[in-house]
Formats: structure tokens, C-alpha cells, sequence
């Protein structure tokens, strides 16, 4: 193991039924507990939300509403939760963004105080994007083998916008090469029947 740790961490991820901190709740919880002595514990709960799961969100994680019908609610698996993370530090991809936040939101509706000043929060796609950048300058260089000079000046931003469109479209043979199309692949990574009589 790379990680050198001193206590345990604590990486978990979150399916929920939606993207809005406050209002929306958890249909699924994955907590990895990965201890100093490098072994590992992991739990998995489907939870009932007490709340429809919209149809676009089961399309993204595969749960339904008669998935969870029977499960817990959070209320009821968050003592197990707590335990498992208590007196360890919490981890993720996005999930300083997401979903500590969201199940700091849960904790707290049902009861718990959630203290984040006793976590280290350690985001892997934080890391990923630090050394990994996903900005104009990378695209073109990944795409077009080409340094992006002048970088944020108009001229040179959009010329090089244009190059690593062009250059996308050549690349996969599942993005379409006109307009309409490319916007809905964009929304849906499928072409809606309307993009081919699109006048516009």
C-alpha cells in the first residue's frame, strides 16, 4: 500500500436522488475502512430515501423505488454509520464537493452532531485534476499534441477551442460530427430523434 496511514480512512460514496445538498437523500452508502495495518472492512447499504427517486437518477446508478422500498432509512442505519467512520479520517472522488457535504446533511436530520473539524478530508479527484489538469491548455495538448501559447487571450482561446472540437469529433467514432447531434450527446450520450430535422 502506497498510502502511509496513521489512523484509519474511511473512503465512501453516496447514490442519491439528486445533486441538491439539502433537499435531496441517500439510496445507497459504500463505506471502505482501510486501517494502518493495511487491512480492510467494508459495508453497503441500500437506504429508503422516504422520497421518490427521480427516473433520470435511477438511469444513473440503477436504483428504483422498488429497490429501496424495504430498506432502512437513514435515520435507522446512521448509528452504524457514525461507528463506522468515528476516529477516522474520510476520503472520495468528489466527495469534498458532494458527498460529505450530503452526509454531513443526513447526520444531522437524523440527530447525530457531525463534527468535520475531527476528519481529514482527503478528495482523489482533487489530486487527479491538480496533476492531471482539465483545462483548454490540456485538451489541446491531448488532443492536438500542440502548447497552447497566449493562453486567455480570446483569439488564441477560441481558435484552440475550435482545433480540440474538431479533434474530438475525429477521435470518437460515438460523437457525432454535426451540431445538434453533438449537443445531445452532451445532455444524453444518446442523439434524440428530433437532432436530424433540426432546421437551426
Amino acid at each position: 500500500m502506497n498510502l502511509k496511514l496513521y489512523k484509519p480512512l474511511c473512503i465512501f460514496d453516496l447514490e442519491t436522488t439528486g445533486t441538491n445538498i439539502g433537499k435531496d437523500r441517500i439510496v445507497e452508502i459504500c463505506i471502505l475502512k482501510v486501517n494502518p495495518d493495511a487491512s480492510r472492512e467494508s459495508k453497503t447499504w441500500k437506504v429508503n430515501p422516504e422520497m421518490a427517486i427521480p427516473k433520470e437518477c435511477s438511469e444513473i446508478h440503477g436504483i428504483y423505488d422498488e429497490d429501496v422500498k424495504d430498506a432502512p432509512t437513514f435515520r435507522e442505519i446512521a448509528s452504524k454509520v457514525v461507528e463506522m467512520i468515528t476516529g477516522a479520517d474520510l476520503g472520495g472522488f468528489n466527495s469534498n464537493r458532494f458527498d460529505v457535504p450530503l452526509l454531513a446533511e443526513e447526520l444531522l436530520r437524523a440527530d447525530f452532531d457531525f463534527d468535520l473539524s475531527k476528519f481529514k478530508l482527503v478528495d482523489a479527484q482533487t489530486i487527479f485534476f491538480k496533476k492531471e489538469p482539465r483545462n483548454l491548455g490540456a485538451a489541446y495538448q491531448f488532443y492536438c499534441d500542440k502548447t497552447l501559447e497566449n493562453a486567455h487571450s480570446a483569439e488564441a482561446d477560441v481558435m484552440a477551442t475550435f482545433e480540440v472540437l474538431d479533434a474530438q469529433v475525429g477521435r470518437y467514432e460515438d460523437v457525432p460530427n454535426e451540431v445538434a447531434e453533438t449537443e445531445c450527446f452532451f445532455y444524453s450520450k444518446q442523439v434524440c430523434g428530433s437532432c436530424r430535422n433540426d432546421s437551426f
